[in-house]
């Protein structure tokens, strides 16, 4: 009886009596605390494989497409532009690290998807409908985000690696900081999204789904 009444007064109970008050700052409050777990899985994983590709010939490899107009340099805008050659070398990192940012990001996205489903928004709606419109969002997302780094990952590294002279260490600053950047943006875009697709439906409802 007495811990039944220590759970009641104590932070389970307190996180219970606020969720009833405020449901949607309860919510808010969880996706965040998942989305930035999701963020460190992603600081995480990014530099493992960026380290295994960084040892392949993708390196040398070109991935530089979707130009929409050009910089101010004249040179073409590219919403997916990595050019060949590894960022300590002046290049773009090319092909390994567009795959090392994606593989992480999707990788992230997948654990995001079906945890913000059953812990944030305890949806019980029909979860292929949901990972279809889950996907699209993502593919939209991932366009966005990319167009949006060309304005400043180049900077970034530059001011990191060369401007300050910080070498790998910059580089590795960099990364983090880009990283960051795109998780910020995912989190502002995904949870007006996750709102929509993860609904909870009455129970005969859900079942016949």
């Amino acid at each position: 009886m007495n811990s039944e009444k220590k759970l009641a007064s104590g932070p389970l109970g307190f996180w219970s009596r606020y969720k009833e008050k405020h449901p949607n700052i309860a919510q808010f409050l969880v996706f965040f605390i998942l989305s930035n777990g999701i963020t460190v899985l992603q600081l995480v994983l990014m530099p493992v494989f960026k380290s295994i590709f960084a040892q392949t010939a993708l390196v040398s490899t070109s991935f530089q497409i979707l130009q929409i107009g050009q910089n101010f340099d004249g040179s073409p805008y590219y919403v997916f532009d990595y050019a060949a050659g590894a960022l300590s070398a002046g290049g773009g990192g090319g092909l390994a690290y567009f795959l090392a940012v994606q593989i992480t990001i999707a990788i992230a996205q997948i654990i995001n998807f079906f945890a913000q489903r059953s812990i944030t928004f305890k949806s019980n709606s029909n979860i292929w409908k949901a990972a279809f419109w889950y996907i699209v969002a993502y593919i939209i997302i991932t366009i966005g985000a990319a167009a949006a780094q060309g304005f400043y990952k180049a900077p970034i590294y530059d001011l990191l690696m060369n401007t300050w002279g910080l070498g790998g260490t910059g580089e590795t600053a960099a990364d983090v900081i880009t990283m960051i950047i795109n998780s910020a943006i995912s989190f502002w875009v995904f949870f007006p999204i996750f709102k929509v697709i993860f609904k909870q439906e009455p129970e005969e409802q859900a079942i016949k789904h």
